[in-house]
């Protein structure tokens, strides 16, 4: 992958107006080209025209993305992870970590949080590394555990669930506590039951903010 060209193709394609606005969006963390993601996608099928899904992920390009100043190259960079995702083993693990690490914001952390869990729901030999990314320092990396079974429904593993949300009990960070709503709500779907009787059995360890959200579906 070719990461000089597909910076000129969106440098052709920058817009200076939507850029600040972009980027006060997102509480001016970051630099953007100025380009709408339905712009982005049109310019990544472009860019993806000799890429086949079937070809070795290209981990130099990916990391050239996620340094890059602008965010729309690290949007490129989880576009084409997507498009690999098959190949993707708990090998890929460590380098995947590295990005959650790398300019972290709730955009880029929870796309990864599914491709990690993709990798998870294949081989429950990650489940050790979850269990010890819920009680890093970076609370992204939790986060990442806390929702990495989102939309498993019934194949959730509620005994690992119950873990990881109880490892970050006790938190004030408002994106821990929002997505250990987030896991309970979308279980809720599932089994609400379930969900109930966890809230119940730990309503004063939580969060008002986990419960509210966790609550939004159970009557």
């Amino acid at each position: 992958m070719d990461f000089s060209q597909l910076k000129s193709l969106f440098s052709q394609n920058a817009d200076s107006k939507q850029a600040t606005k972009m980027s006060a969006y997102m509480q001016n963390k970051f630099a953007y080209f100025g380009i709408p993601r339905p712009k982005q996608k049109e310019l990544e099928k472009q860019f993806f025209t000799n890429d086949k899904t079937s070809d070795p992920i290209d981990w130099q390009f990916i990391f050239d993305c996620f340094n890059a100043n602008e965010r729309e190259l690290q949007y490129v960079a989880l576009d084409y992870i997507k498009r690999h995702s098959k190949q993707l083993t708990v090998n890929d693990i460590p380098n995947l970590k590295r990005l959650i690490e790398t300019k972290s914001w709730w955009d880029s952390v929870d796309c990864l949080d599914q491709i990690v869990g993709g990798i998870a729901l294949k081989d429950e030999g990650i489940n050790q590394t979850l269990l010890k990314w819920s009680m890093d320092k970076n609370f992204w990396l939790r986060r990442i555990a806390i929702d990495h079974q989102l939309g498993r429904k019934d194949k959730t593993n509620t005994e690992l669930l119950a873990t990881i949300i109880k490892n970050n009990f006790g938190q004030t960070e408002f994106f821990i506590n929002k997505a250990i709503g987030w896991s309970l709500r979308e279980y809720s779907k599932t089994n609400p039951k379930w969900v109930k009787d966890f809230i119940k059995q730990n309503e004063k360890d939580m969060a008002k903010l986990s419960i509210r959200e966790a609550s939004k579906y159970l009557q």
